[in-house]
């Protein structure tokens, strides 16, 4: 294990509670061992890593990553991405494919959700020819947490959306019966009808779309 990795490991092994541990894991319907320790106090205890030995080089990044994730404790995932935000416009393209196996290991909405908008989101708005080798193989996969990620994406796009290619995706996966599909349709359209009302209202109105994902895309709509 890289000495960076070690540090981290050693410090936030450190304050491991096991009652909130069993809360947390309980929390997550048990599918995920955890440490114990608290979203404020981890961010804490990360910030002041950071602030003493810095983010880690681009090249050692990967490995250093790939290390935390690969620990049974979900504090360690949280503090990968907690780096990798830090690292985010550091990100090329050749980081595509550890976001990839980020979203398909130990996959839930708690990580993926975070890669998906902030990370690949940022790495496929600047280098926007990834998305043929990325978002349109992730939309027809058969691993669930990839479609959602192709979905939510352009989540903090805004005016910058491909509406296009939002509406592309959504149709795909509108006749799905996953929850994270519906929700992640639901959630898409919610977000970008705060940049365009009338559009999203008028794909709402003629598509048919899940109830889940009709009810939550209408959200921002109804209470304009």
């Amino acid at each position: 294990m890289n000495a960076y990795t070690e540090q981290i490991v050693r410090i936030l092994a450190q304050h491991h509670n096991a009652e909130d541990a069993v809360a947390m894991k309980q929390y997550m319907r048990n599918q995920f061992e955890f440490l114990g320790i608290r979203k404020p106090q981890r961010e804490s205890l990360c910030k002041q890593f950071i602030q003493e030995q810095g983010v880690p080089s681009i090249e050692m990044l990967p490995d250093i990553i790939t290390e935390l994730w690969n620990l049974p404790e979900r504090e360690y995932q949280y503090t990968a991405l907690d780096i990798l935000a830090k690292s985010v416009k550091r990100l090329n393209p050749n980081h595509m494919s550890l976001l990839e196996r980020l979203i398909v290991n130990k996959s839930w909405w708690d990580t993926v959700d975070g890669i998906a908008p902030n990370m690949a989101g940022h790495l496929l708005r600047q280098y926007p020819e990834l998305i043929a080798m990325y978002a349109e193989p992730w939309i027809e996969s058969d691993n669930m947490w990839l479609n959602r990620s192709a979905i939510l994406f352009q989540l903090k796009y805004k005016q910058h959306t491909d509406e296009k290619l939002l509406y592309d995706y959504i149709v795909r996966k509108a006749d799905s019966n996953e929850f994270f599909i519906q929700k992640a349709i639901g959630w898409a359209l919610r977000e970008y009808a705060k940049t365009n009302p009338g559009s999203v209202q008028q794909f709402i109105d003629s598509h048919e779309l899940k109830p889940l994902s009709r009810r939550e895309g209408l959200k921002h709509l109804q209470n304009a």
